[in-house]
């Protein structure tokens, strides 16, 4: 059977649509192989935010998009009208990405923010679809140093960030795009827990 982006590259039509939508939803079902391991996840952000944490979001490209959506559900709102949690993404401050990877390395833009910002008991939360993103790897490092626990959002294989996480969230597919479907599927679930935990509804 031919591969299903092949499928979408070559036929625009409503058999591609149908064929693709299949595939994506079936990356997300598949990913309740690991349930157990978002309710961890959950209660670990669940737990710093109770003792006064926060919640930290690394990654690049369409992950740095995800990071950034992900932290703003929880600074701003998900499903209820709350107050705000405490949430932030490493991916938004241009002027420190470009001055840190332009003076350091690239692989030194989430480190460093997060040795001026981190304290023990925050969590970090990256995302990669490989796992091997070296700032990302690089900021696992520097989380465990500090006593900031650090969750793994990845592709199948879990990379090397599968070696530094607290907590790894593998979804079961090796496909970019559909790594990335299911993982924002998961950052939902996961801010939709913290909030039913933290927060009650504005009245």
């Amino acid at each position: 059977m031919s591969d299903i982006n092949d499928i979408v590259m070559l036929k625009c039509d409503e058999a591609a649509v149908n064929a693709y939508l299949t595939e994506a939803a079936k990356s997300v079902s598949d990913t309740k192989s690991i349930a157990a391991d978002i309710v961890a996840a959950a209660e670990l952000c669940i737990a710093s935010l109770k003792s006064g944490g926060k919640i930290i979001f690394c990654g690049n490209g369409g992950s740095a998009a995800d990071a950034q959506h992900l932290a703003a559900e929880l600074m701003g709102r998900f499903l209820i009208d709350r107050d705000p949690l405490p949430a932030l993404s490493l991916t938004v401050d241009t002027s420190a990405l470009t001055a840190i990877g332009n003076d350091y390395g690239y692989e030194k833009v989430f480190s460093r923010q997060l040795r001026g910002i981190a304290q023990k008991g925050d969590v970090l939360f990256g995302l990669s679809t490989s796992g091997n993103s070296k700032n990302v790897v690089e900021a696992f490092a520097v989380a465990k140093s500090l006593g900031v626990s650090t969750i793994a959002l990845t592709g199948a294989k879990g990379g090397k960030m599968a070696e530094g996480a607290d907590v790894l969230l593998a979804v079961p597919h090796d496909k970019t795009n559909h790594i990335q479907e299911a993982h924002i599927a998961v950052g939902h679930l996961i801010c939709a827990f913290v909030e039913a935990a933290l927060c009650s509804p504005k009245l």
